[in-house]
């Protein structure tokens, strides 16, 4: 009986090594950037087309490759970082896994060209599908330029998942961004179809940060910093009034290294108790230094995960350090008050008795007397000017004069002849008497109860104007054509790179619903005209929650990116849960609502009513 198992091939096994390793062209980008930091470098260079999907080159001024390393270096399990297993626990550089090159090459066109610094002549590689096709010598650069071409050309199926270029590329400038924050030390650039991204110079980590989310980044950092055995902590935290709905900007490094961590996030949260709105989340952007033997990155193929040995030190550590810091800057709610030197006692007042202040009252004094009594000066003062006199004679008359003349009044009034109070007609016709007695109520500020002919309809007042305004939204869009409300003053609103592209995706779409574009700039738009329905003082927030939605997922198709938009703005926009509506607004509500094309639900598919027959309550009462 022949053998049943047999080993794989090694392109074989470089391809399914490089399932877990490249996932999509940004994982292309981590591991070439790692590799270029490892290699010494001072200034990386970043060059994307198509997303990655075209091309994805690194070039580097590192320390280069022989021959013989650039050779080996696409073998499987080939690493220069770790001899034994136990350097896996002292790691203090980012590619060790070594199979990070050998999986690439298996499904991709690899071109690579190196130099060191002592040879006078380079080497020149392609590789394709695990294959060398090219190896010469070359006059080069000292470094290494490592080109992928043609990313998943031998495995069509992988390549079918991959997203739009506008979804990859921003999982490509989330991985340029991490690697860059954690080496401020190095200088960065990134080019993607020809245009400079980002060109990030050699500074700190608050010039980095800064640099690659805007100007305006810098107001709101508090900087944090914390030395102890376990752990020393440097970073900073955003303040809390510009908490966002989504979770962007937080980042934690370890060791230099971008990881992913619910639980010290939960810390940083803790740390916040008391000063964020609800569903808001705070940026943060912390690094941490630890022993290496205290912590395992080899839990995940990506090696964005760690194992802490001591979680819950490392746990207070940074929740206390976080609130010393929001503290000390004052940040958090503190019971101090600034003390106003204005109500300090005057020195030459100090020591003198306070005097207590005397009150004389004319206890004889009767304001409905007609005596004749001297006016008092706050009366004269109040009503006439200096130098008049009053005499008795004008002040002879007392509320009884007030009344005189009343009976004759009261005689005229009584001879008055009104006309016949008969009801000759009825001012509403009997179908508006009928839809009079159809009125609507609001139960808890949440539902709008309507009675039909059957019985009665309940509404969900928030779903149903969810759906009002989607349809509203869709259509405007679709027809391109939305009223719009000038404004007075134009709102300068600030994003960063990521979030300005993302809107300008969406431009069009955006003004087709009203919206008014005047300028766009590397770090902010300027807005001068807004939908009819949106108040100047929720555009922030709506285009924050629509960014948000957006960044989850960005449609391929127009039309899915059209329902996107009018979905985030429908929500964002609809009357919340809470809010007391008028009748007229509730009768608007219901009449808009059983005016849509699909009133039955939200735009997210839940139901926007029920109703409750005459049939169903008398069963109810027959109990």
């Amino acid at each position: 009986m022949s053998s049943i198992i047999q080993l794989l091939p090694d392109h074989v096994a470089n391809q399914i090594a490089a399932g877990e390793v490249v996932q999509r062209p940004a994982s292309v980008v981590k591991e070439l950037l790692e590799n270029a930091v490892d290699a010494g470098a001072t200034e990386i260079k970043l060059i994307v087309k198509d997303a990655g999907k075209t091309l994805v080159q690194v070039i580097d001024n590192g320390k280069g490759m022989s021959v013989t390393d650039s050779r080996l270096c696409f073998e499987r399990h080939a690493t220069s970082k770790i001899r034994h297993a136990e350097d896996l626990f002292s790691l203090h550089t980012k590619g060790f896994r070594g199979e990070a090159l050998a999986s690439i090459a298996a499904i991709a066109h690899v071109e690579l060209k190196t130099k060191q610094d002592q040879e006078e002549l380079g080497t020149h590689l392609i590789i394709e599908g695990s294959k060398f096709t090219s190896q010469e010598v070359a006059v080069l650069p000292k470094g290494t330029s490592f080109s992928v071409k043609n990313l998943f050309f031998n495995i069509p199926a992988r390549r079918n998942f991959l997203k739009s270029d506008t979804v990859e590329f921003r999982h490509i400038v989330d991985e340029f961004e991490r690697v860059s924050m954690a080496h401020p030390n190095i200088g960065f650039i990134l080019y993607h179809n020809g245009s400079e991204m980002f060109n990030l110079p050699i500074g700190n980590t608050r010039q980095r940060i800064v640099n690659i989310f805007g100007g305006r980044t810098n107001e709101k950092l508090v900087p944090v910093k914390e030395s102890t055995e376990i752990v020393e902590i440097t970073g900073f935290v955003a303040k809390p009034e510009f908490a966002k709905k989504n979770r962007g900007e937080q980042f934690f490094f370890v060791n230099n290294r971008f990881i992913k961590s619910g639980y010290l996030h939960h810390a940083v949260m803790a740390a916040y108790e008391g000063l964020l709105k609800d569903g808001c989340q705070p940026g943060y952007y912390l690094y941490l230094e630890v022993p290496p033997h205290t912590i395992d990155i080899n839990i995940h193929p990506t090696k964005t995960e760690i194992k802490f040995d001591d979680e819950h030190a490392l746990y207070a550590i940074l929740r206390s350090s976080i609130k010393h810091a929001l503290g000390q800057f004052n940040v958090a709610p503190v019971l101090d008050f600034d003390r106003d030197n204005n109500l300090d006692t005057p020195y030459s007042y100090e020591g003198r008795e306070a005097v207590m202040p005397t009150v004389q009252v004319d206890r004889s004094f009767n304001p409905f007397t007609a005596e004749d009594k001297p006016v008092r000066a706050s009366s004269v003062s109040a009503f006439a000017t200096p130098g008049t006199s009053f005499r008795k004679s004008e002040r002879q008359a007392t509320w009884e004069s007030l009344y005189t003349g009343i009976n004759t009044a009261t005689e005229e009034v009584a001879e008055i002849n009104f006309e016949s109070e008969e009801v000759t007609g009825s001012l509403f016709n009997d179908n508006e008497v009928e839809q009079a007695v159809y009125k609507t109520y609001q139960i808890h500020k949440k539902y709008i109860v309507s009675p039909i002919k059957s019985g009665m309809v309940i509404i969900d007042q928030k779903r149903a104007h969810q759906r009002v305004l989607y349809e509203q939204f869709l259509r405007n869009i679709t027809v391109q054509h939305a009223a719009s409300q000038q404004l007075l003053f134009p709102l300068i609103l600030h994003y960063n790179q990521n979030e300005l592209d993302l809107i300008k995706e969406m431009q069009d779409s955006l003004v087709n619903t009203g919206f008014v574009f005047t300028e766009f700039n590397h770090d902010h738009i300027v807005v001068s005209g807004l939908p009819v329905n949106v108040a100047e003082s929720e555009v922030s927030i709506l285009l924050e929650e629509l960014i948000n939605d957006l960044q989850q997922e960005v449609p391929d198709s127009s039309f899915s990116q059209s329902d996107s938009i009018a979905k985030s703005m429908a929500r964002s926009l609809a009357v919340k849960t809470g809010t007391l509506l008028s009748d007229k607004e509730q009768e608007n509500m219901v009449n808009a609502l059983f005016a849509c094309k699909e009133p039955d639900v939200s735009p997210f598919n839940k139901p926007t009513f029920i109703t409750v027959s005459v049939e169903d309550l008398d069963k109810r009462f027959a109990l």
